[in-house]
């Protein structure tokens, strides 16, 4: 497979240039659904979170209790989905000959402890490790277990809050920067699965469609009949 000819431009500009130049068709049609799968669910998620806390407000803590065990559910939907992403990034990225750009997590970007200490590990093995192949996986490994370690951290803060045994008077808050901080991580994970669909092979593509769960151009389907049809009239 040939390099893509900004592979000479630093990092920082080939991501850039990477989540605003669109992709070709077939890609695209992957990672507009794959995102769009996501923003969907985080939507839900967001939707159910924001009426806990108004029902809090409002001083129904029992009702808003159930309100944030419903966000509880789809945190846990959405951040397995991601994670699952994030495997079979690492295993296909593994025998990739262009390895995506990418970019170390920014500890600015995130709020809970959790997120904070991901961002510093990986911008300290961003500089440590040399070569674009183990920055990647290194990369997409720390993404995924951030946010397994976020969705874990948000129920269990919730289930605290349910059985009445949280002392801490922040509980909330804490829910907040969690809730936070995984829509940062999911902007990085459809910001490296956008740098990744640039660089793999079409040879590759259908199978990684049907690990994503996403659709497939037909053109292929139309290629192979007209090989059928070319060796039928000959």
């Amino acid at each position: 497979m040939s390099r893509r000819n900004s592979g000479n431009l630093p990092q920082r500009l080939g991501v850039r240039d990477d989540w605003i130049r669109a992709l070709p068709r077939d890609k695209s049609r992957i990672f507009d659904a794959v995102v769009h799968r996501w923003e969907c669910s985080y939507a839900m998620l967001t939707v159910a979170f924001s009426d806990a806390i108004t029902l809090r407000t409002r001083g129904q803590l029992v009702c808003a209790h159930q309100q944030v065990g419903v966000a509880v559910d789809l945190l846990h939907g959405l951040s397995s989905t991601i994670v699952d992403c994030c495997e079979a990034l690492i295993r296909r990225g593994r025998r990739l000959d262009s390895m995506p750009s990418i970019e170390p997590m920014r500890v600015d970007f995130f709020r809970s402890e959790v997120g904070k200490s991901a961002a510093s590990w990986n911008g300290i093995l961003h500089h440590v490790l040399f070569g674009e192949r183990p920055r990647f996986v290194h990369k997409v490994r720390i993404l995924a277990d951030t946010v397994a370690q976020i969705e874990s951290q948000f129920a269990a803060t919730v289930n605290e809050l349910s059985s009445g045994i949280s002392v801490r008077p922040d509980c909330w808050k804490v829910l907040d920067c969690l809730h936070y901080d995984f829509k940062t991580c999911l902007s990085e994970s459809e910001v490296v699965l956008k740098s990744f669909l640039r660089v793999i092979p079409f040879d590759h593509l259908e199978f990684f469609a049907a690990e994503m769960e996403a659709p497939f151009s037909p053109k292929r389907v139309g290629r192979l009949a007209a090989v059928f049809s070319r060796a039928a009239s000959g």
